[in-house]
């Protein structure tokens, strides 16, 4: 059974492009929790200018109390040292003195301070009117005589009145009848705005939270090819095939990854931050490629197993994933992707956000595994190892330990391999039932090979007690004097449907 995935349990996600300032508040009476944390990591994601808000003021010992402000001040400090946040201005308010049922009458203490320093850090942003538009509703409810009114914020384009809009998860067009920012009546609106829209003969039940479009310039999708970064404070690697909630906007989803990277030639190419080159071959990875991830490879049978694994703690500038999502979900191109375990228990002292990135490439077929995923050309790169037996004549071997018993040989028939020696040869054949097989050299065995690898002799029949005497199948062989290594090289792409072998030229 899939885990719980909570509604929209990071709902300001959908509005980390237009995220100006973050107020970090923290209750000063307890300091950093787990979700404060999280809080913490997704700014660092999604907005450049923080302020951290040390509310409850109120409750501390009113003779001890700045020195409780200023040793939680300084904790805060140790917390942003290793962040961009560094330098956060942090202040001390009691935003409703007494708690909830306190009346009225008790007056907020540092509120104005927190107002003044607000303003001190917020300058005008630039917003972009172009582009299609698209608002993220947090609101939805009816207006008896009016229609159904939802609030939001723009996050893109503008609108105004008379346009027509799109819920696209319900894939309905409604055309707007008024508008109000604060109350006010308007006739138009931009990115950053936020907006109530008054539509009609629409049920707010349909709509808690959500995405309003321009008519058809959303999709829903089924897969994605997102950017990946993992995220440091994470516990424990990121692996293929592993399930993680992937919050997109208002939706969050339970999703599949497979993670992959560029060609080892490619580690150090120019990240690429806002496209995905279907043209390119990619290397398939076991799990996301970082430091503390890359165990050495000691045996050869593992080499297959660790397939790509970065070397000498090299890792690449860019990785992605593959997320196949376990339902279908509506999103624009570009938006932010946060991966968790938010069926990790949130009281224990770890961080559950996984990693981050963007969504590059949604496949919108539902059939996309057969129709699309066969032109993303991501490989695994195989290595497999093996002896030269001996030498059939001048310009053949027999080889084994290379391959099983029951593997069908017939498949790696025209495949090329390397002798240690430096010869380069095809394999030809199988040769017997025992997983040895016959290899072509097609510019002969070299004298020095020659002189190591011993050769073929047929042994003589011998006679038994009153039996017919009888050859005994098979060369007679003596070790070589020292041995002959052989070894395969091949891609084989992972979404090949048929499973082909292939080699560089």
């Amino acid at each position: 059974m899939s885990p719980c995935v909570p509604e929209a349990p990071f709902p300001h996600l959908n509005r980390a492009q237009i995220i100006d300032l973050m107020m970090l508040v923290i209750d000063v009476t307890k300091g950093m929790q787990t979700q404060s944390a999280e809080c913490l990591v997704i700014g660092q994601i999604a907005c450049q200018k923080l302020i951290v808000v040390l509310n409850k003021i109120d409750l501390l010992a009113e003779g001890k109390r700045q020195t409780a402000i200023d040793r939680m001040t300084r904790k805060m400090q140790k917390t942003l040292e290793n962040t961009k946040f560094r330098d956060a201005p942090i202040i001390p308010v009691a935003a409703k003195p007494g708690g909830p049922e306190a009346p009225e009458t008790e007056a907020p203490q540092g509120i104005s301070e927190l107002i003044e320093l607000l303003k001190s850090q917020i300058s005008i942003p630039t917003r972009d009117p172009s582009g299609p538009f698209l608002m993220s509703v947090d609101h939805c409810f009816s207006i008896k005589g009016q229609g159904t009114v939802m609030t939001g914020t723009i996050l893109s384009g503008s609108i105004n009145l008379g346009d027509n809009v799109e819920i696209p998860a319900l894939k309905v067009v409604k055309k707007v009848k008024s508008m109000q920012m604060f109350h006010t009546p308007v006739t138009s609106a931009m990115q950053g705005d936020r907006l109530g829209i008054c539509v009609t003969q629409f049920d707010p039940k349909l709509l808690e939270r959500g995405l309003v479009c321009a008519p058809e310039s959303l999709h829903t999708i089924h897969a994605a090819i997102i950017s990946v970064e993992k995220i440091s404070y994470f516990r424990g690697p990121l692996q293929t095939k592993a399930k993680f909630h992937i919050t997109v906007g208002h939706e969050t989803v339970m999703g599949r990854l497979l993670f992959f990277s560029p060609a080892p030639d490619s580690f150090d190419r120019e990240p690429m931050l806002d496209s995905f080159d279907f043209s390119r071959e990619y290397l398939f990875q076991e799990q996301y490629l970082c430091k503390d991830s890359m165990p050495a490879v000691v045996d050869s049978d593992e080499v297959d197993k660790q397939t790509g694994q970065a070397t000498e703690g090299c890792c690449p500038r860019q990785q992605w994933a593959l997320v196949e999502f376990e339902k279908p979900i509506t999103c624009p191109q570009l938006s932010l992707v946060i991966g968790s375990r938010l069926d990790a228990d949130i009281h224990a002292n770890a961080c559950r956000l996984a990693f981050h990135g963007l969504l590059l490439h949604g496949l919108e077929d539902k059939g996309y595994a057969e129709n699309i995923l066969p032109t993303l050309k991501v490989y695994k790169l195989k290595h497999k190892h093996g002896l030269v037996e001996r030498a059939m004549d001048d310009y053949s071997v027999i080889g084994r330990s290379l391959f099983k018993k029951e593997t069908n040989i017939q498949l790696f028939v025209g495949l090329k391999v390397h002798l240690s020696t430096g010869e380069q040869g095809v394999i030809d054949s199988a040769f017997g039932q025992s997983g040895k097989f016959k290899v072509y050299i097609p510019g002969g065995l070299s004298p020095e090979s020659k002189k190591i690898l011993p050769t073929a002799i047929k042994k003589r029949g011998r006679a038994g007690h009153g039996e017919a005497a009888k050859q005994e199948e098979g060369p007679e062989r003596t070790e070589p004097a020292q041995h002959v290594g052989l070894s395969l090289s091949f891609k084989r792409y992972v979404f090949d449907t048929h499973k082909r072998m292939v080699q560089s030229p």
